[in-house]
């Protein structure tokens, strides 16, 4: 598959282009700094762009077979800047897919969006309240528009993230109810790769923890 990464310079999105790579795919990595990727692929294509701009977006998706969401905020400050951090970028993203025929979408949201909050725990739900109202709210509007969106599409809901090495041991579920609290980026990368390159999951939002 040819794969288009919209976040791939760090993080869970580098993680996954690893994972593309080493399965034989084909991977752009789109970041405003490409180049912070640490990296080195024959089959690895870096491109600058802008989450947030688009025609940037629309000239990046042109000739894949499936587009990753990972792009995600460095701090709390960007959501004073941008309000529609998340869903702006994936409207983009969507408009762009359609008008290319590229159909398969993941994006990447986080555990405690949509319907999920009713399974979260009392401090996940303080801290939405408290602290993370604001990103919380465009996982909403982002999972809302590529529910809408008509495409092949799977959403990822993971628990709080961490830095630890991929288990292959964490719990995948469609059903609205708890999974344990944390889970690697290695893990998450490696459902993103999953859900991208078989059916399994299409058009599922999946709670993942572990």
């Amino acid at each position: 598959m040819r794969v288009l990464i919209l976040g791939a310079s760090q993080g869970t999105g580098a993680l996954a282009c690893r994972l593309l790579l080493e399965r034989g795919h084909d991977v752009t990595a789109f970041a405003r700094s490409p180049q912070k990727l640490v990296l080195e692929h024959p089959k690895l294509t870096r491109r600058v762009g802008d989450f947030h701009d688009e025609a940037s977006v629309k000239e990046a998706v042109p000739g894949h077979d499936a587009v990753i969401i990972t792009a995600s905020a460095t701090n709390m400050g960007a959501f004073k800047e941008e309000p529609l951090y998340f869903s702006k970028g994936t409207g983009y993203a969507i408009s762009a897919m359609k008008g290319a025929a590229v159909r398969r979408l993941v994006v990447l949201s986080a555990f405690g969006a949509g319907e999920s909050r009713r399974a979260s725990g009392v401090v996940l739900k303080l801290l939405m309240a408290l602290l993370l109202e604001a990103p919380y709210a465009d996982h909403d509007r982002q999972e809302a528009l590529v529910r809408d969106s008509g495409l092949d599409w799977v959403i990822a809901r993971p628990t709080r993230l961490t830095n630890g090495p991929a288990r292959k041991r964490y719990e995948k579920k469609t059903a609205i109810e708890p999974v344990p609290n944390a889970i690697s980026r290695a893990d998450v990368a490696d459902f993103l790769v999953e859900a991208t390159t078989t059916d399994t999951w299409l058009r599922q939002c999946v709670q993942l923890g572990g």
